[in-house]
C-alpha cells in the first residue's frame, strides 16, 4: 500500500510540475499554440459606429476554428470580450473583466450605458487560457446613443 501511494505521489508532483497550475486549480499543459497568421476581428460594430444601448456585436475569426469551452481540438477557441478594460495576463484564464462565450457563439446583443465604449475580442483555448502567441482583435470604439 505504501508503495502504491508513494508511487501515485511521485506521478502527481510530476504532472503538476510539468504543467501551469492556474488560479482556478486546474493544472494546464504548456499554453495551447496558435496558428501563424490567426486572426479575431469585430465584424460589426466598425470602429467609430453610434449604436444604440442594446446592439449586436458579430465576431469573426480567420486561420482557426470556433470550438465550445472544454473541447481540446487543436487549433479552434472560443471568444471572450473585453468590453471598456485593459487587456488581461494572457498567461492566465481569462477571468470576470471579460464577457464569456464558451458555447462557441459567433455573435452577442449586448447593452452598455451611453457613452464612449471600446471593445476587443481574446480568443481562448478550451480552458479559458490566451493561446500563445495570443490571438486578440484591434479595438472597437462605438459611442452608444
Amino acid at each position: 500500500m505504501f508503495k502504491t501511494s508513494l508511487s501515485a505521489s511521485v506521478l502527481t508532483l510530476t504532472m503538476v510540475a510539468s504543467s501551469y497550475v492556474l488560479a482556478d486549480g486546474h493544472a494546464h499543459a504548456t499554453p495551447t499554440t496558435s496558428p501563424e497568421g490567426a486572426s479575431v476581428y469585430v465584424i460589426s460594430p466598425k470602429d467609430g459606429d453610434t449604436v444604440e444601448t442594446t446592439f449586436n456585436v458579430k465576431f469573426g475569426l480567420s486561420g482557426m476554428g470556433v470550438a465550445p469551452a472544454g473541447t481540446e481540438k487543436a487549433n479552434t477557441g472560443h471568444h471572450h470580450l473585453l468590453i471598456d478594460g485593459k487587456v488581461p495576463d494572457m498567461s492566465q484564464p481569462l477571468g470576470a473583466n471579460v464577457k464569456h462565450f464558451g458555447g462557441g457563439q459567433t455573435e452577442s446583443e449586448i447593452t452598455l450605458e451611453p457613452g464612449q465604449h471600446t471593445l476587443q475580442l481574446i480568443l481562448g483555448d478550451y480552458m479559458h487560457v490566451p493561446h500563445n502567441p495570443p490571438v486578440t482583435s484591434d479595438i472597437v470604439t462605438v459611442t452608444v446613443k
